[in-house]
């Protein structure tokens, strides 16, 4: 699991079939000072309808986002999973 701020959100005209209707955001990993940046942005999948400029948690954890998607072959790797409160 992983801090991140949201900074943006992507627009595919063209996903794989496990990320129908799904909403893609841009992350920025932190660091626990929650101010500096770990890494560079990546794209995670939204599950708890977080908005731009949120702290949120988000995890590689496959096996979550296979049952949320309900798909066993998703190209996916990040989702959020928790907003955090300030």
């Amino acid at each position: 699991m992983q801090l991140a701020r949201i900074i943006g959100t992507a627009t595919a005209t063209v996903k794989h079939p496990s990320l129908g209707g799904t909403r893609l955001l841009v992350v920025q990993p932190l660091l626990a000072d929650r101010t500096r940046p770990d890494g560079d942005p990546q794209l995670a999948i939204d599950t708890i309808a977080a908005g731009v400029g949120d702290v949120v948690v988000i995890t590689s954890d496959g096996r979550l986002l296979r049952d949320v998607l309900g798909s066993d072959t998703t190209p996916a790797r990040w989702s959020t999973i928790a907003l955090v409160d300030r």
